[in-house]
């Protein structure tokens, strides 16, 4: 009976330590995403004087608007593009700022720096670089090409978004792959060198199945933080030109407050929702599968 007092009096701690923080997951997270998925049925009727449940009509609305299928398909362009490239370049790096060799350190944190800077200023840095006469243009110059329109071009602007936060996040996924390759046991890369393995033989051999877990924990917190990327688009782009850079979340916020369709804004974030979660638990399957 004593045994289970204490841990009964355990329980009821652990509870009171962990109220505010459920507290905050429901007020914050649960009721919202609950009143989302109310009021996407619902839809703002002037005869009858208020709001009248429209069923599925938001979501029939939005599948058969020519802008929101576009949105979805450039989202979707811009996830394929941007997930790899970040996951990637995030890990080469990693493994390069683990080697014992001179600046390493230095290195690390130029690319780390970023990290520390809001992305909203981000974005008017490299609004500033990707101007006419800016940055971008300028190196273009010194090495005798000519300039480009970057942001303002309907086939540039994606790419141009895809470098910008790459930029500011590979520093902070490079972080995860760092911790995940300093766990690599010493006497496994000291077994790999014995046998004349190569430093590229080793990566591929010895640390990319040994960082397996933080390398997926990576691709699905940088798919799931890419498919919600809103302020540089608002802040450089605003969903153009023609279209082109119109990201999910861009869309959601024009429709709710330039539109002012709150009821067809909270449809798109249910969709945007679902899309995010097939991805991310497709992303798990392939996971698993590799196993």
């Amino acid at each position: 009976m004593e045994v289970d007092q204490v841990k009964q009096r355990q329980g009821l701690i652990a509870l009171a330590f962990l109220a505010p923080a459920l507290v905050c997951l429901a007020v914050l997270r649960i009721v919202p995403a609950i009143s989302a998925v109310v009021e996407s049925f619902y839809t703002e009727s002037l005869l009858r004087g208020g709001r009248v449940f429209a069923g599925l009509g938001n979501y029939t609305d939005l599948l058969s608007n020519k802008d929101f299928r576009q949105s979805v398909g450039v989202t979707l362009l811009f996830t394929v593009l941007v997930n790899p490239i970040q996951v990637v370049v995030s890990f080469l790096l990693a493994v390069l700022f683990t080697q014992r060799a001179a600046g390493a350190k230095l290195w690390r944190t130029l690319v780390i720096l970023p990290i520390a800077t809001p992305p909203a200023v981000s974005a008017v840095i490299w609004s500033v670089i990707y101007r006419p006469d800016g940055l971008a243009n300028g190196v273009l110059e010194r090495l005798g090409l000519p300039a480009q329109p970057f942001l303002t071009s309907s086939s540039q602007v994606l790419p141009s978004l895809i470098v910008m936060l790459s930029w500011i996040g590979v520093g902070y996924w490079m972080l995860f792959l760092i911790a995940g390759i300093q766990e690599v046991p010493e006497e496994v890369r000291e077994a790999a060198l014995l046998d004349g393995a190569g430093p590229w033989r080793r990566m591929i051999s010895v640390v990319l199945p040994l960082v397996r877990r933080p390398l997926a924990f990576v691709l699905v917190a940088d798919t799931v933080s890419n498919l919600l990327v809103f302020a540089p688009v608002q802040i450089l782009t605003k969903g153009g030109p023609n279209g082109n850079s119109n990201l999910l979340m861009y869309d959601v916020y024009t429709r709710a407050y330039a539109i002012g369709d709150i009821h067809v804004a909270q449809a798109e974030v249910v969709i945007l929702v679902a899309l995010t979660l097939a991805i991310v638990a497709g992303q798990f399957r392939l996971l698993r599968g590799d196993q």
